[in-house]
């Protein structure tokens, strides 16, 4: 294990955390547009851009720790585990068939 895991895990759970609160906030704000509000439109891109602009530094945490997920795969993948019995090794199969000629 590596121990700059639980750092790089705790930045990813905090950037995520904060992300899905952005996307509610981003949720209110779309709903509270006025009708004339569209996509294209200033006040819907004014908004949508303040959204982005705040969402980019937890993005960029995902970007910079989330390989972090992969080594831990790895990581899981190649170490002995004693949750899981060794697999048995199986007998080779009979190849000696009776058979006519």
């Amino acid at each position: 294990m590596q121990g700059r895991w639980v750092y790089q895990l705790g930045v990813l759970h905090h950037a995520l955390d904060r992300l899905d609160e952005l996307h509610e906030q981003w949720l209110q704000t779309r709903d509270a547009l006025p009708a004339s509000a569209t996509p294209g439109t200033p006040a819907y891109n004014d908004a949508l851009a303040e959204h982005h602009a705040e969402s980019w530094s937890y993005l960029d945490d995902w970007a910079t720790h989330g390989k972090a997920l992969g080594e831990i795969n790895s990581a899981a993948r190649k170490a002995p585990s004693s949750l899981a019995p060794a697999p048995r090794p199986t007998a080779a199969p009979n190849r000696h068939t009776t058979g006519r000629r």
